[in-house]
């Protein structure tokens, strides 16, 4: 079973809807012994990291995941903000650490320095095309540039560049999808994706 982890913060109905069109089996949950039960876990989340982080510290789910997800090894896919927090910090909310199972920080988009940055806005809002720089089985059967819809201004920085599964040029290039482990996270919303994110959310129900 797949638990959708909830805190206060996702498209968590959106998500649920999309595993019920491909049949899998998937709850939502705020709840410590079901988290425990699960075999796959989901970390959404839209709005600012600092809320994130306040809401996930407070949901006394915290010990539970990084049990499941650190020690336990159990596929975890992060989605949007949840991806951003699993990684150690973010220029948006400073004060608060994010869980720090990745080594990464979130960084706001940035063109100063581009001749073409007036023509970029922030959010970074809508349909883009990824691009697969490191084979996975989360983008199989998708062909050379599967399309996701995006809503977000910050994008996370990896210090390792094999934690990078896909990237996405908005400006610049920026990770739009990590691996390390077991541990998954994408900058897009597969549940907002229409097929492409159907396929994802598929793939990552069958990951072993």
């Amino acid at each position: 079973m797949i638990a959708v982890v909830d805190i206060g913060i996702g498209n968590l109905g959106s998500i649920i809807n999309m595993f019920r069109k491909i049949g899998v089996e998937a709850s939502i949950s705020s709840r410590v012994s079901e988290i425990e039960k699960a075999e796959k876990l989901i970390l959404p989340g839209v709005g600012s990291f600092s809320v994130g982080m306040s809401n996930l510290n407070s949901s006394g789910l915290v010990e539970v995941l990084r049990r499941k997800v650190v020690d336990e090894k159990v596929p975890m896919l992060g989605i949007c903000l949840g991806m951003q927090m699993l990684g150690k910090s973010s220029t948006e909310g400073e004060e608060l650490q994010g869980l720090g199972w990745i080594d990464a920080h979130s960084v706001r988009f940035r063109f100063d320095s581009m001749e073409h940055h007036h023509r970029l806005r922030v959010p970074h809002m809508g349909w883009n095309t990824v691009r697969i720089v490191r084979d996975n089985s989360l983008f199989k059967n998708m062909g050379d540039e599967p399309r996701f819809y995006f809503v977000h201004s910050y994008h996370l920085v990896c210090a390792d560049p094999a934690d990078v599964l896909t990237l996405t040029n908005y400006g610049y290039d920026f990770a739009s999808s990590i691996r390390h482990g077991n541990i998954y996270g994408t900058q897009f919303h597969p549940e907002k994706s229409h097929r492409f994110g159907m396929t994802l959310l598929r793939n990552f129900a069958e990951i072993g």
